[in-house]
């Protein structure tokens, strides 16, 4: 049931410590106790449970067979003459059966049946699409903790730089205004802090709902955002779209649009009645055995119309599955790319950006306190680096929520992190 789901949530690339969902509120969130807690408490996963309920009925009323009817008839009575009052009545008591022809009954069963795989189906797609839901705002949760962590060092370095600023002022080496400006800068990045926190207790409140609950037991998420699992070639990626639970979904299709169509084929062959029963004549106390047979004749209604409408039921079918996995295959196409160019995003900023960003800053806070820098040069790079560590941000986030695209196409997991790292090149 929930297998598939499973086996896509284990290898995605934020997987980390494994303990127990029933957390203390200060406790981390790992992604395994997330989508544990979204397939147990989705309330859109327990609507299934009335679904099936209600299939289940279907499926038990498609067994039943038609009921036998009794049938009672008076004759000659009432009348005039020799059939004044009930004195030249007949009575007539029959019991009557519907034979289904054409394995009817079979037919209804297999369509219900089908129809039951049809919603079994949809949950497991479903599921596939809940626990991809938790990883995009399990990966919203780990950026927006990595952004309120960036904040702080952002507030730390314009409190630093307001501090160097005043000595400079107070030593009467720079003019108020710069004391001035760096004030604002530092009330800026107090308020850029509230903000960022603000969105993350927005998007913790928004990842709790997917398992119902109307606040988050967890403070944090444990998560590895600058670990870039490696995938497989697009070949190997294309090979996989056959898992995709919305392709697969198609075959239960298939499969229900053959069992209507040979329902609507058995439709097409008239049932036959049989009748059997006792006549009474009151006049002479005579009695006398019934018996019939009823087979209508198929001149005018042989089922073509509905047949005719299964068929192409079941053709629409097959040509929406080759139309889909065309456009998965683009899709995957797409997002491979992007995938591609996050990577070398990250790893370009780890590589290069980020350390010479971070090397440019201490340059240019030891050229400010000798007198070589102006404030407004000092500030240009803070802001510089801050903007490289968003990027980075940015860029780690979009590369795992891209992943977490891949591997819901695919419908298989892709290599996963193990362990949490910090940002390449953050300050200690």
């Amino acid at each position: 049931m929930a297998a598939r789901a499973w086996r896509l949530m284990a290898g995605m690339g934020l997987l980390l410590t494994a303990a127990a969902y029933a957390q203390p509120p200060d406790a981390k969130l790992s992604l395994r106790d997330a989508v544990r807690a979204a397939l147990a408490g989705n309330p859109e996963l327990r609507n299934f449970a009335y679904a099936f309920k209600a299939q289940d009925g279907q499926a038990a009323q498609a067994a039943v067979r038609p009921n036998p009817q009794l049938d009672f008839q008076a004759e000659d009575f009432l009348g005039t003459g020799q059939s004044r009052g009930f004195t030249g009545a007949e009575f007539s008591l029959s019991l009557s059966q519907t034979l289904e022809l054409g394995d009817k009954r079979r037919r209804r069963v297999e369509v219900a049946s089908e129809e039951r795989r049809i919603i079994e189906a949809e949950r497991q797609v479903r599921q596939l699409d809940v626990v991809a839901e938790v990883a995009r705002r399990f990966v919203g949760v780990a950026a927006d903790q990595e952004r309120v962590a960036l904040a702080a060092r952002a507030v730390q370095l314009a409190a630093a730089t307001r501090d160097e600023v005043q000595k400079r002022v107070d030593a009467a080496r720079s003019p108020l205004a710069e004391a001035s400006r760096a004030g604002i800068a530092l009330a800026r990045a107090q308020l850029d802090q509230t903000e960022v926190q603000r969105q993350l207790a927005a998007d913790r409140q928004r990842l709790a709902t997917l398992w119902g609950d109307r606040e988050p037991a967890f403070a944090q998420v444990s998560a590895a955002l600058y670990r870039l699992p490696a995938v497989d070639a697009f070949e190997q990626l294309r090979d996989r779209l056959e898992r995709n639970p919305d392709l697969a979904r198609f075959l239960s299709e298939a499969r229900l649009r053959d069992a209507e169509l040979r329902l609507a084929l058995a439709a097409g062959v008239q049932n036959l009645t049989l009748e059997a029963g006792l006549r009474r004549t009151q006049q002479g106390g005579d009695e006398a055995l019934l018996f019939g047979a009823t087979l209508p004749l198929g001149f005018n209604d042989r089922n073509a119309g509905n047949i005719a409408s299964a068929r192409a039921a079941r053709e629409r079918v097959d040509a929406e599955r080759v139309a889909l996995a065309l456009r998965l295959n683009s899709e995957l196409y797409g997002l491979y790319q992007q995938l591609a160019q996050a990577r070398a995003e990250v790893e370009g900023l780890e590589r290069e950006i980020l350390p010479r960003a971070h090397d440019a800053l201490k340059q240019a806070e030891y050229a400010y306190q000798r007198g070589r820098y102006g404030y407004l040069e000092w500030v240009d790079v803070q802001r510089e680096l801050l903007a490289v560590e968003r990027q980075h941000i940015d860029a780690a986030e979009r590369y795992h929520l891209t992943l977490n695209e891949i591997e819901r196409l695919t419908g298989e997991a892709l290599p996963a992190a193990t362990t949490t790292t910090a940002p390449a090149g953050a300050a200690p």
